[in-house]
């Protein structure tokens, strides 16, 4: 696995039952802390319904700005499992049986539960590479940059962690946090300054509840650790001038 400075990722959530709030995505903050671990920065992700135009038209687009793309949903045996077909067409193929697919799924079932349903999860687009599914064995597949998941949460985090020696790093975004016992509102003018100076920063701030204390938490994200460092210690100096104490946090 090699190293680059940035790599990026967007997120394609397929399904209905998603957008109906009948079923709770919980593969995001999977799919991204993954990634993040690999320095592949999720930039964007994405809800969409089970229509085949919103998916091709999602994918082409995505799959144009960011190095991956990777999907969840849709690619079971039942009629509105369409991602596959979806995708196909955005990439201007057409889905065939694959010979490797059949085989993995007659090993999988008994004899005799191999049904013509369960046989549509082993088309695929043409040109694509399986992905494995340790879980179920019905595989994902892979298309230029696109990474085609099951939804099932086990599923899809089992074949996040089977495919993810094969990506290229890029370089691991750190953060460091110090916590006020201040509104956000009465700091906001110092974070604007240490975000403008130091461009390499993404400069955060979030409500801090704790039993007895509240108040507000800075966080400062990068990839460029010595600007990391020196962002930190601006930050900090410009609350130690005004003489808010902080309560905790990475300041020396």
């Amino acid at each position: 696995m090699t190293e680059t400075t940035r790599v990026t990722a967007a997120f394609i959530i397929i399904g209905n039952e998603i957008l109906s709030g009948r079923t709770q995505d919980a593969n995001l903050s999977f799919l991204a802390g993954r990634l993040g671990e690999a320095g592949i920065q999720v930039v964007e992700a994405r809800v969409i319904p089970d229509v085949e135009e919103t998916i091709i038209h999602t994918v082409r687009e995505l799959s144009a700005k960011v190095d991956y793309v990777f999907t969840s949903g849709g690619i079971g045996p039942t009629h509105d499992d369409i991602t596959a077909d979806a995708i196909a067409r955005a990439f201007g193929t057409e889905t065939f049986e694959d010979p490797d697919a059949v085989a993995i799924l007659e090993r999988h079932y008994a004899e005799g539960e191999f049904n013509a349903a369960r046989r549509k999860m082993a088309r695929v687009p043409r040109g694509s590479t399986l992905l494995d599914n340790p879980v179920s064995s019905a595989p994902g597949f892979r298309i230029e940059n696109v990474h085609v998941l099951a939804g099932v949460p086990k599923i899809m985090q089992a074949m996040v962690d089977m495919l993810l020696p094969s990506l290229t790093r890029g370089a691991v975004v750190e953060s460091r946090t110090i916590t006020v016992l201040i509104g956000e509102s009465v700091i906001a003018t110092e974070m604007g300054e240490v975000e403008a100076a130091f461009a390499d920063v993404d400069v955060g701030s979030y409500p801090y509840f704790k039993p007895g204390a509240s108040g507000t938490s800075i966080v400062l994200r990068g990839s460029n650790i010595p600007m990391l460092e020196q962002a930190l210690a601006a930050i900090t100096a410009k609350l130690e001038a005004r003489e808010i104490e902080i309560w905790s946090g990475d300041h020396k």
